[in-house]
């Protein structure tokens, strides 16, 4: 099972050995599924001989990523007014909406005051809260990401590969038959 080489930067409680240098670290970098891990001190994460973080400009992401891409300022400009455009429209969009809701809400609230009006009353209990609406869900934290340099990518593809041969040896052992327990005749010399 292979797996693709994308690391997010976690942090964990317990420190264990760095994968480099051995010396005791609280960073993590995992795979999305968490298939591979390996612990890593922070100043090895700034080596691009071991790891290179995606989104700088260095990966033809960032800010610098145009240049390598080789689009002109021009159509950046572009496409920057098309992307201001779009959200503008949506924009416009949301506020129509509220408005059409602010209506609707209104037009509810005059309904509620003539049954208030003609002596209805509601059966709410003194003190409870109101219903509370949709709460506000947390951002979802965003880990930065890595992509490991090739060749230490590929010593983590071989241990891994080690590890599953490994397993289906120990696996397969059991069923192989086993070595003859009789000693083999001997020939008397002629």
């Amino acid at each position: 099972m292979s797996f693709t080489n994308m690391y997010y930067k976690r942090a964990v409680g317990t420190p264990k050995a760095c994968y480099v240098c051995h010396k005791p670290t609280t960073t993590v970098l995992a795979t999305i599924n968490t298939v591979d891990f390996l612990y890593t001190c922070d100043t090895h994460l700034s080596d691009p001989g071991f790891a290179s973080q995606v989104g700088t400009s260095s990966d033809g992401v960032g800010a610098g990523g145009a240049k390598k891409m080789g689009l002109s300022p021009e159509e950046i400009a572009k496409v920057k007014a098309e992307w201001e455009e779009r959200q503008k429209k949506k924009a416009e969009k949301a506020k129509e909406k509220e408005k059409e809701k602010d209506k609707d809400k209104d037009a509810k609230d005059t309904a509620d005051d003539k049954d208030k009006g003609s002596g209805k009353e509601t059966d709410k209990v003194p003190g409870s809260l109101p219903s509370p609406s949709t709460p506000p869900t947390p951002p979802t934290p965003t880990h930065q990401r890595y992509t490991l340099h090739r060749d230490i990518f590929a010593l983590r593809l071989a241990e891994h590969r080690r590890r599953r041969q490994a397993a289906q040896a120990k696996e397969l052992a059991p069923r192989l038959p086993g070595a003859p327990m009789t000693p083999l005749p001997s020939n008397p010399p002629s």
